[in-house]
């Protein structure tokens, strides 16, 4: 079963750890309106000791923002990248679940990503200047990063440009030692 996305999920932990009710803490909000987010968190971290999870859950929903995801499709999530971005991720993709089609393609932090049963295989997303691609295997990550010619490595992420040319053979044998280390 999915995590609830909803900020409201985050409610029943709010009054149980820091022992007040909910229409409290809406009061609390209720005064710092008109406070820039980090000012709203800061304050709710320093003078109430909420974690930033917390925080951030009763100032969004206060903001009115309901829930933590922004996409329920990858579809979605490619009309909120330019085209070419959207067109070179749904060809890594489809190099993907052409090969593996046991694997799933889902949302998970707001990105697409496959998975295969409960375990999160591989991941895309994209800034202005690059798509980045994120096995969820470090070792994996390691090994392959330096073939990918036209990319930048770094910690977990490999930085490739916007109109990369997909290496649809390179991109399995990837998923093909992720999946073999799951083993």
């Amino acid at each position: 079963m999915a995590k609830d996305p909803s900020r409201e999920a985050h409610f029943p932990a709010i009054e149980k750890k820091y022992g007040e009710k909910m229409a409290y803490w809406f009061k609390v909000m209720a005064q710092l309106e008109g406070k820039k987010y980090p000012e709203q968190i800061a304050h709710l971290r320093e003078n109430y000791g909420f974690s930033q999870a917390h925080a951030n859950a009763l100032v969004m929903f206060s903001r009115g923002s309901e829930s933590s995801q922004r996409f329920a499709t990858p579809t979605e999530f490619y009309k909120s990248v330019t085209p070419q971005q959207a067109k070179t991720m749904k060809a890594i993709f489809k190099a993907i679940t052409g090969k593996y089609p046991d694997l799933e393609l889902v949302i998970a932090w707001n990105v697409p990503m496959v998975k295969f049963e409960k375990h999160y295989i591989f991941g895309v997303s994209a800034s202005s200047n690059h798509i980045a691609i994120a096995p969820w295997d470090q070792d994996v990550q390691k090994a392959f990063a330096p073939k990918f010619k036209e990319g930048k490595a770094l910690k977990k992420i490999i930085q490739l440009p916007n109109d990369w040319e997909v290496d649809a053979k390179l991109i399995q044998a990837m998923i093909k030692a992720s999946l073999a280390n799951l083993k």
